[in-house]
């Protein structure tokens, strides 16, 4: 049996390798059995950095953490119906911490029905082999590491395998994962995953399926640092059309998603505000391959927040009116341009540059998100009070003439915003 414990010692900071170790001295306290699993071993392994850990007790997985909590002076939030709980430390690294158990599905795509079990089951119902790996942490086997399924050969030779032929008509989720595992890792699905895959979708195993567990999918998909890879594989197995029957795959499409992939590197090269949305971005390109009825129907389907439904709604209406317009010569001045885009999303604004065909429109817009939507006048309502002016509609006018003036360039200092200021509060 491997012994992983000089790769913990290598790859984790001190502070994480103490909380472990603190953990299986704890457990050996408790009578129990404690792991590291799935995700945070597979990571471990394959040397990529380790943003979270989850832990797996053979015991009460809820106790074990509240304990662990105290002993760390580390705030614990329980979810009694999973048996789960998240210690959160001081420095906001997690570790989740499950009670061991086993699944058993009702029908295809439900979610599982769960009991207690030992650690060996729970790996036991995992989705892919790489994710079965697991790390001893009670002081006595410290460090070595359970390997029932060939997880750690896979993870040699780069290979996504799922565990039994059932598995993605259990949980069709699991179809979206392997492709995400597969081009995150650059792996390949093992012959009879990629059979598999295929027979599930003839077998359409994603009609039971919750909106609501296959947008969760969809935006895991879309949040990956180059979801059209994804997007450009789950096409070849046809799986893109659960999102909508008339989405698929085409030249258009794949441009659109790798102008995305550019103007998203701009943007955050470039450093030019707040932090876009990024799978947001990329759904805005999928529903742009729709007509408008189609993406109403799918905006509906899915369990969107408000907010973002209206945003992207919005987007594939006026997108394409907004562009005309920023790519036409009649917008001569900086501050027609601001009028033109203030009040859109980052969001959005970085779609438009990302579809636009026209070099004048990328640039108009990359120089509001660069210094338009930031340029304000040094003026403020209370030097208009200071010149006579009763607060009103006119502060506003007054205000919006002085930003205006700064972007066009026809005032260039404070002694000139000033000037003008006075010059426009006589008129008012």
């Amino acid at each position: 049996m491997h012994n992983v414990e000089p790769i913990l010692g290598k790859e984790l900071p001190p502070h994480l390798l103490t909380t472990l170790r603190q953990s299986g001295d704890l457990a050996k306290q408790m009578g129990v059995v404690v792991c590291m699993v799935g995700g945070s071993v597979r990571d471990l392994l394959l040397g990529r950095p380790i943003l979270d850990v989850d832990l797996v007790v053979e015991g009460n997985g809820i106790a074990f953490a509240r304990t662990l909590g105290r002993q760390t002076q580390s705030p614990v939030k329980a979810h009694k119906r999973f048996g789960t709980a998240t210690v959160t430390f001081q420095d906001t690294f997690k570790i989740d911490v499950a009670t061991a158990r086993t699944e058993s599905y009702g029908s295809p795509a439900a979610l599982p029905k769960v009991k207690p079990s030992s650690i060996d089951l729970d790996l036991a119902r995992r989705d892919f082999t790489i994710n079965t790996l697991a790390v001893r942490l009670n002081p006595e086997h410290f460090g070595q590491l359970i390997d029932n399924h060939g997880g750690l050969r896979d993870l040699e030779s780069r290979t996504i395998r799922v565990l039994h032929d059932q598995s993605f008509v259990d949980d069709p989720t699991r179809v979206w994962r392997a492709i995400r595992f597969e081009q995150r890792f650059g792996f390949r699905l093992s012959q009879r995953t990629h059979k598999l895959i295929h027979g599930a979708r003839e077998r359409k195993i994603f009609s039971p399926l919750s909106n609501t567990r296959l947008f969760e999918e969809i935006v895991h998909t879309l949040s990956e640092k180059h979801p059209r890879k994804a997007l450009a594989r789950l096409a070849q197995f046809n799986v893109l059309g659960v999102i909508h029957p008339t989405l698929t795959w085409s030249p258009s499409l794949t441009a659109l998603l790798r102008s995305i992939e550019q103007t998203l590197a701009w943007f955050k090269q470039d450093d030019a505000g707040a932090k876009p949305t990024k799978w947001v971005v990329y759904f805005m390109a999928l529903m742009d391959a729709l007509p408008q009825g189609a993406v109403a129907q799918t905006l509906k389907q899915f369990p969107l927040p408000a907010i973002q439904r209206k945003k992207i709604q919005a987007c594939h209406t006026q997108s394409g009116s907004l562009l005309r317009r920023l790519a036409s010569r009649s917008l001569h001045y900086p501050s027609s341009i601001y009028h033109l885009l203030v009040g859109l999303p980052d969001d959005t604004l970085l779609f438009l540059r990302a579809k636009s065909a026209s070099f004048s429109a990328k640039q108009h817009i990359s120089a509001f998100l660069r210094t338009y939507q930031h340029v304000e006048p040094s003026v403020t309502g209370d030097h208009l009070k200071a010149l006579g002016l009763h607060p009103g509609p006119a502060y506003r006018r007054i205000l919006d003439q002085l930003r205006d003036a700064r972007l066009n360039g026809t005032i260039k200092t404070e002694a000139e915003e000033h000037g003008l200021a006075r010059k426009l509060a006589k008129m008012s």
